[in-house]
């Protein structure tokens, strides 16, 4: 996997979904981790693409939330990101103490903590002038999330490439949603980027990383479901499910 396929994964996922336009201003999420990191370099990349495929321009920023679990040394990450021209600013927070009292079966709430980190960059993003808040969810999160909904909350449902938060004014985008992770990784690894570890307990220990694990093992005996899971999700054309037969005066 190279830089420049990635980048061709972000545009093909801009095309399909209009994630940027001309003159936004999009705060990446900057948790610390191979796939944050390397969204905010990717933007830095894309945006010179941007300019030279459309002649028009967009800005974008770096917002790294503390979440205070005591472990984390951000230092690393920002030394790395000096050698380029990238506004980062990172923000205090107090999102451990405040999920530490709200345990949930003894165990931090990753939910709760999503909803809190979610909210926390918006507020930033917005105090920072930003119209867009960009989140490194990849094409592996949303099929997570899809067989999630499906065994826990019978639904079949993911999360949207972009998403609009009338309660904030901010879109919600997400650049990486044609990308796997294990194609991140190994462009982050090439490019010697630095991982910070949040410290938060719950890491490795969650149900998406159950269904993480499951969906590991099908993808060694059926390869090629990986692409074709990704695929359903955008392939509108071949939806069939039951609702579409449901009369309609029920």
């Amino acid at each position: 996997m190279s830089m420049k396929k990635l980048l061709a994964q972000v545009r093909k996922a801009d095309q399909l979904y209009s994630l940027i336009e001309e003159n936004d201003r999009i705060a990446v999420g900057l948790s610390g981790g191979k796939d944050s990191s390397l969204l905010l370099y990717t933007l830095y990349l894309y945006h010179f693409l941007y300019e030279n495929t459309y002649h028009k321009s967009f800005e974008f920023i770096g917002i790294h939330l503390n979440l205070n679990f005591g472990e984390e040394d951000i230092k690393p990450l920002l030394d790395w990101f000096s050698q380029y021209p990238i506004e980062i600013h990172c923000e205090d927070s107090k999102i451990a103490d405040i999920l530490k009292l709200n345990l949930h079966n003894e165990r931090i709430d990753c939910s709760l903590c999503s909803t809190l980190k979610k909210g926390a960059v918006i507020r930033s993003a917005k105090a920072l002038g930003c119209n867009k808040v960009a989140f490194a969810h990849h094409a592996d999160d949303a099929i997570e999330t899809l067989f999630m909904n499906m065994i826990y909350g019978g639904r079949i449902a993911t999360f949207d490439p972009k998403m609009y938060l009338d309660h904030s004014d901010t879109t919600f985008i997400r650049p990486f949603c044609m990308s796997f992770e294990s194609d991140i990784a190994n462009v982050g690894r090439k490019l010697e980027i630095p991982v910070i570890r949040s410290g938060c307990p719950n890491d490795g220990f969650t149900k998406r990383q159950d269904i993480k694990e499951m969906l590991h093992r099908l993808y060694h005996e059926y390869p090629q479901a990986k692409e074709n899971f990704l695929l359903s999700l955008y392939n509108k054309d071949k939806l069939n499910l039951y609702m579409q037969k449901l009369d309609p005066k029920i």
